[in-house]
Formats: structure tokens, sequence, C-alpha cells
């Protein structure tokens, strides 16, 4: 694929994936009573639109000159992190007040809807590993939520809560 092709594909997600998110997001905040607008939102989408835009840059850059070919992710997570240090760059208590308007689980809407629409077209792959995928699957979940519920005991029970 051409990179043209790639960065209008990129694009148009990051877009879609912007307007999902502001919606959800408004939703979610309506939900907990003090509802931010999609417009209001919009600087903080903004803001984390470019960050995506500028990481995945570096992540070619990276990739093309230097020979590092690290996820994406790291390069965007990096990104922010240094973005909203106080003090080291000048917009970092805006940006931070802007990402404060955005809550984790609407931003999360979009990217669990795209999971689940790749997981679909990924059905067949799915029905040549049989039975123990599911096993593998369920035995995962229980994992997780059984140390999570156990870490969660644990620490309520130090702090006192229960």
């Amino acid at each position: 694929m051409e990179t043209k092709s790639v960065w209008f594909t990129r694009v148009k997600v990051l877009c879609v994936s912007a307007i999902l998110a502001s919606i959800a997001n408004f939703i979610f905040t309506t939900k907990s009573g003090s509802p931010v607008s999609p417009l209001e939102s919009a600087p903080g989408l903004l803001m984390m639109f470019a960050i995506v835009v500028v990481g995945c840059l570096i992540q070619e850059g990276f990739k093309k000159y230097l020979k590092v070919d690290l996820p994406t992710i790291v390069y965007i997570s990096l990104l922010a992190t240094v973005c909203s240090i106080p003090g080291f760059m000048p917009f970092a208590e805006y940006m931070v007040a802007e990402f404060g308007k955005m809550g984790l689980l609407p931003l999360c809407t979009p990217i669990l809807a795209y999971a689940g629409i790749s997981t679909g077209k990924d059905v067949d792959e799915f029905k040549k590993q049989g039975v123990a995928i599911i096993c593998v699957s369920l035995l995962t979940f229980l994992g997780t939520y059984l140390g999570s519920a156990i870490i969660a005991q644990v620490v309520l029970k130090m702090t006192g809560v229960i």
C-alpha cells in the first residue's frame, strides 16, 4: 500500500474515532452529571489527533532511517508524556486541563468497536484453532478477573476501606 493511501486511511480513522469519542464522552459525562459537549472536548481531541499523527511520523522516521522498529504506541505514549510535563512544555497545563475533560471509557469505545470489527473478519482463523482458543480465552478472562479481585481486596483491606 502506498504512503498516501495509508495516511489517508489513518486520518479518516482518526477523524471518525474522534467524532465517536466526543459523542461517547458527552453521553458519559451527561450520565455523571456534568456534561461536556462535543464542542468543549474538541481542543483535547485535536491535541490527541496531533500527538497520534506526530507519533506515527516519528515511528516511520525511526523505522526508515534508523532501522528501529518499535510499536507506534511507544512513540505516541512517550510524546504525550513529554508534552504533558508541567514546566517542560509551555502548553502542558492547558493540554492536561483539556485532556481532563475526556473520560478514559469514552475514548475506548471507538477502539473496542474497531477491535470487534477486526476480530469479526478473522472468524475463519478462530474456527481453525477450535476449542483450544475458547479454553485459553476463558482461562485468561477468569485469571484476570480473579487477579484483579484479589489485588482489590488486599488493597482495600490494607487501606481500611473494608
